[in-house]
């Protein structure tokens, strides 16, 4: 018996999967919706598309250029990193935290010049958030909702060719397959409120970046990029297995309120102005 035969799906998995597949849509959409119609004067949709594209090239096209080199290949630096726990999360959360807040503070300063409101700082943090969900997040879940469902069904056979999962490729995939069986409401929750502080931080350090932007003041690209080390530096430990899931979701609520206060201030200080 092959360890793809000894998998059994949990009773909960598919009706989980399918409840956080709807929500990872409905986040973001609804942080959206929101926003621009409680200030659709204020705000422009130019602001969301530059968030997520900013992500998109800063997070998902940057970063992983140098995760490939630092991580994926085989050389002494990846042998390091892969190798020692807190190199491996000291590297992470740097890489995290540089790109992804120096990606913020470029497009807002130099090519998001027009429009320049304090909604428009939060409407970019939602495209920038929203875009890590629909892009990073909902295809994993529809994966697992996908294998949850071909496996169900009981012929372990046709789920491996129908999933393309060969003899080369089952050492991979496997990990893949056991997440999707074990998926239940518990991990749902776990899921649902991770985006959720993520989707706040992700408001909150646009926010702490703009305010930089505007008033001219440096400090405030390195605040952020040390908030999104410290909001990240207990995901990475969960990673390696030095801490456990619980303790995850306590940290990302410290910082995301953390942030959320710092960002609020911020943001009562700034004073609306005209579009133009």
């Amino acid at each position: 018996m092959t360890e793809f035969e000894k998998i059994v799906i949990g009773k909960s998995s598919i009706p989980s999967l399918i409840i956080t597949v709807i929500l990872m849509i409905a986040i973001p959409a609804g942080c959206f919706l929101s926003w621009r119609g409680k200030h659709k004067q204020q705000t422009k949709i130019s602001y969301l598309i530059a968030g997520a594209i900013g992500f998109i090239l800063s997070a998902r096209v940057l970063e992983l250029g140098v995760h490939y080199v630092c991580i994926l290949a085989d050389n002494p630096v990846s042998r390091f990193i892969n190798g020692n726990t807190w190199a491996f999360v000291l590297y992470g959360i740097t890489m995290a935290g540089v790109f992804e807040e120096c990606g913020r503070h470029i497009v807002l300063k130099y090519i998001l010049k027009k429009n320049r409101t304090r909604e428009n700082a939060v409407l970019y943090g939602i495209g920038h958030g929203g875009i890590e969900i629909l892009a990073v997040l909902l295809p994993t879940m529809i994966l697992y909702l996908v294998i949850a469902i071909l496996f169900s069904q009981g012929n372990v056979e046709e789920a491996m060719k129908q999933l393309k999962i060969t003899e080369e490729t089952a050492a991979a995939a496997l990990p893949s397959v056991q997440a999707a069986a074990a998926f239940d409401y518990g991990m749902m929750t776990a899921n649902v409120i991770e985006r959720l502080f993520a989707m706040a931080l992700h408001i909150g350090l646009t926010v702490i970046v703009y305010y930089g932007v505007i008033s001219e003041k440096k400090g405030f690209l390195p605040l952020a990029i040390l908030l999104h080390m410290l909001m990240d530096t207990f995901p990475a430990l969960y990673q390696r297995g030095v801490v456990p899931l619980w303790s995850v979701e306590v940290w990302a609520a410290f910082w995301a309120a953390v942030t959320g206060f710092i960002a609020a201030r911020l943001y009562q200080k700034m004073k609306e102005r005209p579009m133009r």
